[in-house]
């Protein structure tokens, strides 16, 4: 009968085991000595905490959104009214080169020049309302830092 060779592992493992037997009651191991319930009740106020820092962000980022909805409506209307005024101007100019090719000694007496450069100037007052308005919100904001 032969003998089989044994790995020199499995005997160092086999006199261990058997002569040095530890029992579960003597040692705790590191997650059994670990509080549980403070852990978990600092990780549910750190997500109190959190979510209230989230809250206020998402309201400042609301606020925010709205004042540059806000400015981009102001930024339309200017554009607009601009675009107004420069169609006046083409018609206006269309108008004195008619009446001077019309041989109009004054062609600021006519009417309708005169109508189209109240309309213009109306226009333009409406212009510097809305660019007013810009300066006085800027200034309000550079203020405050």
């Amino acid at each position: 009968m032969q003998r089989l060779a044994v790995p020199s592992f499995f005997v160092c493992y086999n006199s261990i085991t058997h002569s040095n037997v530890i029992h579960k009651e003597d040692t705790m191991s590191y997650f059994e000595s670990i509080n549980w319930e403070t852990i978990k009740k600092d990780l549910q106020k750190g997500l109190e905490k959190g979510m209230v820092a989230v809250k206020k962000g998402a309201i400042v980022a609301q606020k925010k959104a709205g004042e540059m909805g806000d400015e981009g409506k102001r930024q339309y209307k200017i554009y607009t009214l601009k675009t107004k005024v420069h169609q006046g101007f083409s018609d206006l100019g269309a108008k004195v080169y008619a009446l001077m090719g019309a041989r109009t000694k004054n062609p600021s007496l006519d009417a309708k020049v005169r109508d189209l450069v109240s309309q213009l100037k109306k226009l333009e007052a409406q212009i510097g309302a809305l660019e007013t308005v810009k300066k006085i919100t800027v200034r309000k904001k550079s203020g405050k830092r």
